[in-house]
């Protein structure tokens, strides 16, 4: 870790500042900034702003210096957890809206609301990303809900072993399931989300699935009706194909952007491009729209902006730009060029397979090596 000259390793509130800078920063929540610096200090963002000015605040402290730009975590809304490895953070994804079913159920016709998978349960946090958990419950009609289900699920949401944010994936067909569904999720005060598929909009509504403190996965086009009642409770829309985009990139819909499988959300908002007014709407929808579908987006440690107070999650992207270009630019040429991922502050993955030298967060330069590595601990 870059350290002060000349400073005593005892003064840990001096030590424990670390300083990056990138060509350039995409902070989200404000313009970009050219030669910029971030400050981090116990896993928060200390200060953002142009590099000779935060090196005039830290003179001996050496920065980590960095290709291309710096952009806040990105937040893929909707993603299947299982037992595999996840190459979200190889993504630049650093938080998400993580859809867990029970242990061995993998079949949408087949209840989920049984015993959780505790290696599922626990991959996301493994891998550091944060963001939100969420159960899921498909049962299929009111009469098995009210014989054992619902007691199932009020038990998993009790017992898991989950240190971070859980909520409820409520995906059963039947509406009195989902009304029921929608009075636990206030309850316990747990975000609920949905899929808008299995019910249309109006339907969620009445149930009382909408609201601030929901969003929804779509995947088909909404007519107005739909976007209208969306936008009139407060509730973030997910896009998770190409086919979700009609109409929702006028800026009306808030908007997040959600892989299903744990692919790129980079490579799926570059699909979704219409022209280059686009590109900043999108951008914003793979960081403070994720973080608004997951409640995440105000207070201390927010997600999706890099702010002062905001949680350090920020990824690097090995793309050239400058401050009017930069949202296109990452959407053109982002994907597939992360080269590093923080979480709360600290390097939770790094690619070493540049073919030149790369650069380690503690300052020195590394031989070329093929592998990628995730880092732990």
């Amino acid at each position: 870790m870059p350290t002060r000259t000349g400073q005593a390793t005892g003064t840990a509130a001096r030590a424990a500042v670390t300083v990056h800078t990138a060509p350039l920063i995409l902070p989200v929540s404000g313009p970009p900034i050219e030669d910029g610096a971030l400050a981090v200090r116990d896993g928060r963002i200390l200060r953002i702003g142009p590099r000779a000015a935060l090196a005039a605040l830290y003179p001996g402290l050496r920065p980590v210096r960095w290709p291309g730009m710096i952009v806040p975590g990105l937040v893929d809304a909707h993603v299947r957890l299982g037992r595999a490895p996840s190459p979200a953070l190889s993504c630049g994804v650093t938080a998400v809206a993580g859809v867990v079913a029970p242990d061995g159920d993998r079949d949408a016709a087949r209840d989920a609301c049984g015993p959780l998978d505790p290696e599922t349960v626990a991959g996301a946090v493994r891998a550091g990303l944060a963001g939100v958990t969420y159960l899921e419950t498909r049962c299929p009609d009111e009469r098995r809900w009210e014989s054992g289900e619902r007691d199932r699920l009020i038990t998993a949401l009790r017992e898991v072993d989950h240190p971070g944010i859980v909520g409820i994936a409520a995906h059963s067909p039947d509406p009195e399931v989902m009304e029921d569904l929608a009075v636990l999720s206030r309850t316990f005060g747990l975000r609920l989300l949905a899929e808008l598929g299995d019910h249309g909009a109006a339907l969620l509504d009445e149930a009382g699935a909408l609201g601030p403190g929901s969003h929804v996965a779509v995947s088909g086009p909404l007519d107005e009706a739909d976007r209208k009642l969306l936008r009139l409770r407060g509730t973030v829309a997910a896009l998770t194909s190409p086919f979700a985009a009609e109409g929702m990139l006028d800026g009306e819909n808030p908007i997040a952007i959600g892989t299903r499988t744990g692919g790129d959300p980079l490579a799926l908002a570059r699909s979704l491009a219409r022209d280059p007014g686009t590109d900043r709407l999108l951008v914003e929808a793979l960081t403070l729209g994720g973080a608004r579908a997951l409640g995440l987006d105000t207070g201390p440690g927010r997600l999706g902006c890099l702010a002062p107070g905001a949680r350090a999650d920020f990824a690097v992207f090995a793309v050239g730009a400058g401050p009017e270009t930069a949202c296109t630019a990452l959407l053109r040429e982002g994907p597939g060029r992360c080269v590093a991922a923080f979480t709360g502050g600290r390097a939770a993955w790094r690619r070493t397979g540049t073919g030149r030298a790369a650069l380690r967060p503690d300052g020195f330069r590394t031989a070329p090596d093929p592998a990628h590595r995730s880092i732990s601990g």
